[in-house]
């Protein structure tokens, strides 16, 4: 008999595991990580296994899930779309084939499927066609979220083979990629980005407007029928006719002649899951045989014939004790949340990346917040987002310096733009890319100076600006590692070389934001010396072809600091040509008062070989497409400047009509 000690936790962890189940699955807002809720979920069904007088009706343990939303209508599964139990060691994964094994009467062979993280639904197909859909909800009663199913193209809308009905069942989830580019648009439109796929392809899933769920590129993995054909005698042989139906199966399926196999397939797969473009958080395993999985049938909510091999959490709570500000390479400001100290999958996390401002804002992050942090194969820690059910009111929010905390130079943050950056080319923590970029090919082209070389001469404080790259001597190149005379003659003589480049490769070498080789080009032609870029207004730097109010302000707010302008005096006295090397053709040229933009990869020429081909006859290159633009060269991987040539009427070129044209 159960002590009332014993009655009270098992009523505790039933409240516990509802709540959970209820912010997981009607909620999308998860309060607990995975493996919070399996311990919770594993301590219960042990209570009630040693106590089964405790085990109620209701009880998490005799369910699958959480009863489906109000907001739809139900669609209900032809058969009960069951949970599985988990394991979570080798030990586990033995005692599962022992009593498999035992129950079977028989040695049994496995079937190994990646355990997709997203969204168990199941369709229904009548004479071929996709009738309707649903979500897995409480294993009998889902959603029916069909018009949202129907925008998921690996889920075909009528099948390759006639047949009278069937229910796929299979897994909702999104690629690493569009979930990346997703958070990114939300980003940029100051909404809350997504902690993770999973929570992304089940909103996406459950949204009211189908349009929506189109807009997440959701996909779909098939891996099993409801009520497979008398024909099909073996889960490897449902999932060949799903193939041979049209559906996407998982190619990493593998057959497994005994539990050694499958432990090895586990292992191998948890050490590759990185190598992926979609979670997995697993591997489901299953008896092969059809029939003996009908003979094992289920206990409670799991089939006895299968289990969940689960792999080691990588996300977990701990609390936020401070945001510090990092300068990037670039200039970027990037806020780190200090943490107290946490394990993730074996790692001890002690910071984690919060991106930036807007991140923290839009996700109501505060100092002080108990947070989920999740890690990634080798990437950086990041905070998801706080629990807002453990915040005290004690939490402080936190606000962007507006001065560098590394050189105290002003921080520009553009409008619509989600970074701050440093206005200080010379600030100590950007020095290092700053020269890597400025000896760069499209730029200086300094040869001998690439990335190693950068890093040695900024540690060795030989180079603490762009200036004082001119600076070298055989005698500060002699205390670099590894440089011998000869090497120091071929770098001093490349960096002298470098002098004559004119003003246009000098302003792309500058890394002034948004200032690339093209927009450098119309900046030097229209200007001609850097004194006038300097001193241009915004209007004057706006009145150029192709220069908008992002460059303009990026330009002016880079020859405000005074640190840039003593930078660019010591360029000048070293003998650095800062005027325009670029003639005007004789007569006009052949494509005088033309406006050509380029894009694309073209197949002989490199883009700044075209800019001078078109150039040279009097023809101008900018960097993006209007109705004042006449061509657009493109080459392969256009993007979207071709679209919008395509959208305005602009004429198109290629390589050859150029030629042609030239």
């Amino acid at each position: 008999m159960a002590s009332g000690a014993t009655e009270g936790r098992a009523q505790e962890l039933r409240s516990q595991i509802d709540e959970a189940n209820y912010r997981y699955y009607v909620l999308d807002d998860p309060a607990i990580t995975d493996a919070e809720f399996d311990a919770l979920l594993r301590e219960l069904i042990e209570l009630e296994r040693a106590h089964p007088e405790l085990r109620t009706p209701d009880s998490p343990t005799q369910r699958v899930g959480a009863p489906p939303s109000e907001r739809f209508a139900p669609y209900r599964h032809a058969k009960p779309m069951l949970s599985l139990a988990n394991a979570f060691d080798d030990d586990e994964l033995r005692a599962f084939d022992e009593r498999v094994r035992k129950l079977a009467g028989a040695s049994v062979s496995y079937v190994c499927e990646l355990k997709i993280d997203g969204l168990a639904i199941a369709v229904d197909y009548r004479d071929g066609a996709l009738e309707r859909g649903g979500t897995r909800g409480d294993g009998s009663v889902g959603e029916e979220v069909t018009p949202n199913l129907r925008t998921i193209h690996t889920i075909p809308l009528k099948l390759r083979e006639p047949v009278s009905f069937i229910e796929v069942r299979g897994e909702v989830y999104l690629r690493k990629s569009d979930f990346e580019k997703l958070n990114v648009k939300r980003e940029r439109e100051g909404l809350p980005v997504f902690a993770n796929p999973r929570n992304a392809a089940s909103g996406g899933v459950r949204q009211l407007d189908p349009k929506l769920t189109a807009q997440r590129r959701l996909s779909f993995f098939a891996y099993a029928i409801a009520e497979p054909p008398p024909e099909i005698a073996t889960q490897s042989q449902a999932l060949e006719l799903l193939r041979t139906l049209g559906f996407r199966v998982n190619e990493h399926i593998r057959a497994a002649a005994n539990i050694d196999d499958v432990i090895t397939y586990c292992r191998e797969w948890e050490a590759r899951r990185d190598d992926l473009d979609y979670e997995i958080d697993g591997v489901v395993v299953k008896v092969d045989d059809l029939a003996t999985q009908e003979r094992l049938g289920a206990v409670a909510r799991d089939p006895r014939w299968a289990t969940a091999f689960k792999f080691k959490p990588r996300e977990a709570r701990t609390k936020l004790v401070d945001i510090q500000i990092t300068v990037g390479r670039t200039g970027t400001l990037n806020p780190n949340a200090v943490l107290e100290p946490v394990q993730i999958g074996g790692v001890t996390v002690r910071n984690a990346t919060l991106h930036n401002a807007d991140y923290i804002e839009s996700n109501d992050i505060r100092i002080g917040d108990t947070v989920l942090v999740t890690r990634a194969g080798d990437v950086i820690p990041r905070v998801v987002g706080p629990i807002l059910s453990e915040r005290t009111g004690k939490e402080k929010r936190f606000t962007m310096p507006d001065a560098c905390p590394v050189c105290g130079s002003a921080v520009d943050h553009p409008e619509g733009e989600a970074m701050s950056r440093c206005t200080n080319a010379a600030c100590p923590a950007q020095v290092v890319e700053r020269v890597r970029h400025f000896a760069s090919r499209g730029a200086m082209d300094i040869e001998g100076l690439g990335d190693v070389m950068a890093e040695q001469l900024t540690s060795l404080r030989l180079v603490r600006d762009l200036a004082d790259i001119y600076a070298l001597d055989a005698s500060k190149l002699g205390s670099v590692p590894r440089m011998g005379e000869k090497s120091i003659m071929k770098l001093l003589a490349a960096i002298e070389d470098s002098k004559a480049r004119g003003l246009a490769r000098v302003l792309t070498g500058l890394g002034i934001r948004f200032v690339g080789e093209q927009t450098a080009a119309i900046l030097a032609r229209d200007l001609r010396t850097i004194d006038a870029v300097a001193e241009a207004s915004f209007d004057v730097l706006q009145a150029s072809e192709g220069i908008g109010p992002e460059v303009a302000s990026s330009v002016r707010l880079f020859f405000d600091q005074p640190a840039n302008l003593e930078m660019i005096d010591r360029l000048r006295a070293s003998g650095v040509v800062l005027e325009s090397t670029a003639q005007a053709p004789a007569g006009g040229g052949k494509l005088a008062g033309k406006t050509f933009v380029l894009t694309g990869t073209l197949p002989t020429l490199s883009r700044d070989e075209a800019s001078a081909l078109i150039e040279a006859q009097g023809g101008k290159v900018t960097g993006s497409v209007s109705k004042k633009t006449d061509y657009v060269v493109a080459g392969d991987a256009a993007g979207s400047k071709l679209t919008k040539a395509q959208d305005l009427g602009v004429a198109i070129l290629d390589e050859e009509g150029l030629r042609a044209l030239l």
